[in-house]
Parts: C-alpha cells; structure tokens; sequence
C-alpha cells in the first residue's frame, strides 16, 4: 500500500486507513478486525472519544497491545456528555482538552496519541486557547501531532493561519465537491494533509448499493445519484468497481494522504484495501468525472 506522510510531520500512514467508528461494540468480532486491518497494512487507525461512549477507544487499546509501534492512532476531542442533559455539548476549551486525554490515553492503553483531532470548531470559540492546549499536549510528549476535524471553511482557515497543525478531516466524494472549492486548495499550499471521510457517500456510490442510491444523498436526489452512477459506468467496466472509482477520485487530490475507511466486516475491510491497487484515474477520466452535473451540484452548498 502507498504510504504517505502528514503534512510536514514524522506520522506515515498508508493511504487506506480504517474509520473506527462503524466497528460496532462486540469484542469477539472487532478485536479480530482489527488484527485484520493491522495484517492487511492498514496502519492509520481514526477514532474519537465519544464513538460508543469511549467504548471505540477501549478495543482498539486493546487490539493493539504488542503492536503499538506498527500503529498510527488518531483520536479526537472537543464533545462531551452532561449528566441529565441530551446529546453531547461542544467544550473546546483547555480545561476540557487536558482531562479529556487522561482517558483517552487510559482507555487507549498508551502513553501517547500520534494525532489528536479537534473534533468540529466554530469561530465562537476561544481559537487560542484551544491552540494552546494542542501546543502544550505536544511539548509534553502526549500527542506526536495535533489537527481539526472539519467541514467548515472559515474555521479551517482560522487553524491553518494561527496553528501548527498538520491534518484537517474532512468529507468528501464525487458526490460532496465542497472541498475542492477552498479547503484543498489551500491545504496543498501550505502543506498539509487531508484526511478523508465519506469517499462512499454512505453508500451511494458503493457497488450493488442501488438502495442507497435510490434514496438520495445530502440535497442531491436519488434519480440524479442513480443517473450519475450511470454515468460512471465507462470507469467501471474494465478493471475498477464503483466502489473503486469513488475511492481512486479522492486519493487523486495531492493534499489527500489517507482515506478513513469505515468497515464493519472482513469484506468491507478488504475491499478497501483492494481499491488502494486498483488502477489510478487518468487525467482524462478525472476531467470526465468532474464534467458530470450532479457531481457538481452539492457544491453549490455550505
């Protein structure tokens, strides 16, 4: 598998990475997953404190004991959950950060994280000392590197003005263009990486996934979805699936450096690493790609 660095950082991933948070909570079948993905030479493995109320963080402390120098662990903080209060409230601040990585670290069973994420942003919040709490992370040896998870163009410039980050997480697919728009671009002007999410378009763009297709994808319709995937199919009939082309469209952007891949089977697991050897798209195939309407259409869209 083609292995990539983030940003300027020393953390080399393989451009397939595995998404942790579809594992799903039953030990007997997510430890060997992941065995699996670590066998397979996926080493970019992405999760968050809150996925299954750290229960995502526990198993892969667990999965990895014994092979923690042969993996990349990024995790991601920023939401918590108030007792007697629905859903998860939104605490960039400091205070928050510091505790917050004392358990993801026990949970973890490590004594360092190699990429911590922020996981969202809003201009409201206090940047800097957010920043701070990142920058003091790393001087203690906590964190190898930190970055943002993100879909916001205005919060995203903020950290790449006034932080050292190396990584910002983003969705994105043929379907979900908006990052081609502003944040790409910049990302390969000042060096860092993109991590991607959703190159799937959960699901839309999966083979034999017609279903998924049927019924839309964000405010672009299930007939466009179906017409596009129709579209598509000159890419598909040699040697590449849909799945495939949807993967190979992401991992063409040079700020892209891993796709998270979500995976909740061996299948799924190993038809991700598939599409990391199937032939690349040609310039040409690339242009016809984004020739396509509805690949265009959420675009339009913030």
């Amino acid at each position: 598998m083609k292995k990539n660095r983030l940003g300027t950082s020393d953390l080399i991933v393989g451009e397939i990475g595995l998404g942790c948070m579809s594992l799903g909570t039953d030990e007997s079948q997510v430890i060997p997953l992941l065995h699996e993905a670590l066998d397979l030479g996926i080493n970019f493995l992405d999760t968050a404190d809150i996925y299954d109320n750290g229960h995502n963080e526990e198993l892969i402390g667990k999965a990895i004991k014994g092979r923690r120098s042969d993996v990349i662990i990024a995790s991601k903080v920023g939401n918590t959950r108030v007792e007697g209060q629905d859903g998860l409230v939104w605490n960039p601040s400091k205070a928050h950060i510091m505790e917050a990585i004392k358990e993801s670290l026990r949970r973890l069973q490590t004594d360092y994280i190699d990429l911590y994420q922020l996981h969202g942003g809003t201009l409201d919040d206090n940047i800097d000392e957010t920043i701070e709490a990142f920058a003091q992370l790393k001087r203690e040896g906590l964190i190898r590197e930190y970055g943002i998870s993100s879909i916001r163009p205005n919060v995203i410039r903020e950290y790449v003005d006034r932080s050292h980050i190396v990584s910002v997480m983003s969705q994105y697919s043929i379907l979900d263009r908006r990052p081609e728009e502003e944040v790409l671009p910049l990302l390969t002007q000042k060096g860092i990486s993109s991590i991607v999410r959703g190159a799937v378009a959960s699901g839309a763009l999966a083979d034999g996934r017609e279903d998924k297709a049927q019924k839309g994808y964000l405010d672009i319709s299930g007939e466009e979805v179906i017409s596009l995937r129709q579209q598509l199919e000159p890419l598909t009939q040699a040697n590449r699936s849909l799945s495939q082309t949807a993967i190979q469209y992401v991992l063409a952007h040079p700020a892209v450096a891993v796709l998270a891949a979500g995976a909740s089977s061996s299948q799924q697991l190993r038809e991700n690493v598939e599409a990391a050897s199937s032939p690349a798209l040609t310039d040409d195939e690339l242009q016809m790609i984004r020739s396509i309407r509805a690949a265009n259409q959420y675009t339009q869209h913030r």
